[in-house]
Parts: structure tokens; C-alpha cells; sequence
């Protein structure tokens, strides 16, 4: 696998050197609550290439335990991952949280309590991003988040325009529609590539998406090559999101 990948990311990458350029990369991974055994891999497997973390939190389910163990953890940063991670949409909607099901009103005060639970809770680690569970909001409350406190929003897929900032993932590495285990090494690569190949002509980040309470060996064994392909890489950086967020704040400006 490992020559696949060199030859797929790494081979692009090399185009970016050649240019001159460097592909900013960030990796985000959701449904933190407490420490568990598969937390500790992530951020051992994460500090060992020094790739910077970002974990969405569920803030109704977490408490001190995370925080102290994150306090050890100098690469890695918490985002608002909703409020309880509950879905409200009826049984022939695609699952979300924070949609219409409910009045606004009730939507944005849990909103802001997670903010301001998370930010207590976490200190300077907190980044004021949400990231709505299932990677769905309503459009609507869209222009409420800033009087929150919110400065950006992560979902999934390409950028478009928004209230906020976006700083989304890009890539999944789970297949939840199938054998929802880790999806084909191969084909991840590629999809990384593509991004890297857009991002080429036309900016922006490459976020990649972890569950870690879910993640079977082929995540973990992917993860691990693909930082081993691209840590060093002269034209890549892993990069933690309150500089992706600085740097889109100066750019609006």
C-alpha cells in the first residue's frame, strides 16, 4: 500500500513542490465524548507524525475526564460537535439535529450552551467552529451562529458560500453505507489526490474525516501510511484549524 500511496498522493504532492506550493491538509474526527482506548490511539498515532488534531465534541455527554486527558495533548484542539448528538428528524429524513424539527429558538440556545461549555471545559484548545452531527444544519440558522460566538462551520463536501467560514472535510474514510468499516485504501487515495488536484488551480484545504470509536483496522493501518507518505512531505502541512480559521479571517478582511 505504501507504494500506491507515494505514487498517488506523494505523486502529486511532488507537482506541488515543483510549483513551488504547499496543500495545507487538517484532520478532523467527531463524536468525542470521554477518554477510551480508542481515543488514546488517535492521538498517539496522530503525535507521532505531529499531525494537529481536531475533535468534535458532544458537549451534553462530556465533562472533565476529556479535558484532563486532553491537557497532555498540545496538538490537538475541540470543536462544538451540537449539543447531544440526537436526532430529531422523522423516520423518512436523513438524520440531523439541528434542523427545523424544532423551534429555533431551542436550537441555538443548546447551541450556545455547548459553546460556552466547551470554551470553559477546554480553555485555549477550544476553537469557536461547529460542526453539526450528521453534517447537517438548517439554512436558517445559519446567520444566528455568529451572535453566539461561532466563528466557523465544518461539514462535508466542497465549500460554498455561507454566513461563516467554511473549513469542511473533505474526505471520508468510513463506509457507513456499506460494511461501515474503513473504506478502500486505493480508492481514498485517489479521492485525496482529486482534492489536491482542485486545490492545485483553485485553493483551499484538504480536511480528512475519522470516527475513532468506530475505526477498525483498516483505518488505523490507512492512517498510518498516509501520514507516513505525507508528514514530511516538503509541499504538505498538516495544519491546525485555528491557523486555517486565522488565515480566512485576514483573507475576508
Amino acid at each position: 500500500m505504501m507504494d500506491e500511496f507515494k505514487a498517488t498522493i506523494g505523486g502529486e504532492l511532488d507537482r506541488w513542490q515543483q510549483a513551488g506550493k504547499v496543500a495545507q491538509f487538517w484532520l478532523r474526527d467527531d463524536d468525542a465524548v470521554e477518554p477510551t482506548a480508542p481515543l488514546d490511539r488517535l492521538l498517539d498515532l496522530s503525535a507521532a507524525f505531529s499531525v494537529p488534531l481536531t475533535l468534535a465534541v458532544v458537549p451534553a455527554h462530556t465533562g472533565e475526564p476529556l479535558a484532563d486527558r486532553l491537557r497532555r495533548e498540545p496538538l490537538c484542539s475541540v470543536a462544538v460537535h451540537g449539543w447531544s448528538h440526537r436526532n430529531y428528524a422523522g423516520p423518512d429524513e436523513k438524520k440531523q439535529e439541528l434542523g427545523r424539527h424544532r423551534p429555533a429558538a431551542d436550537v441555538l440556545g443548546e447551541l450556545k450552551d455547548g459553546f460556552d461549555r466547551l470554551a470553559e471545559l477546554h480553555g485555549e484548545r477550544f476553537v469557536p467552529m461547529l460542526v453539526p452531527p450528521w453534517n447537517r444544519i438548517d439554512t436558517a440558522l445559519l446567520q444566528q451562529l455568529a451572535g453566539l460566538g461561532y466563528q466557523a462551520l465544518s461539514v462535508y463536501g466542497p465549500e460554498t458560500p455561507a454566513a461563516l467560514p467554511l473549513i469542511n472535510a473533505h474526505v471520508d474514510v468510513m463506509d457507513w453505507h456499506g460494511t461501515r468499516g474503513g473504506r478502500d485504501p486505493l480508492a481514498l487515495a485517489g479521492e485525496i489526490a482529486a482534492r489536491l488536484r482542485f486545490m492545485f488551480d483553485h485553493g483551499g484545504t484538504m480536511g480528512l474525516l475519522t470516527h475513532h470509536l468506530v475505526h477498525d483496522e483498516a483505518v488505523w493501518d490507512f492512517m498510518s501510511v498516509l501520514f507516513k507518505v505525507t508528514a514530511d512531505h516538503p509541499a504538505c502541512r498538516w495544519t491546525p484549524v485555528a491557523d486555517i480559521l486565522r488565515t480566512q479571517q485576514v483573507s475576508d478582511g
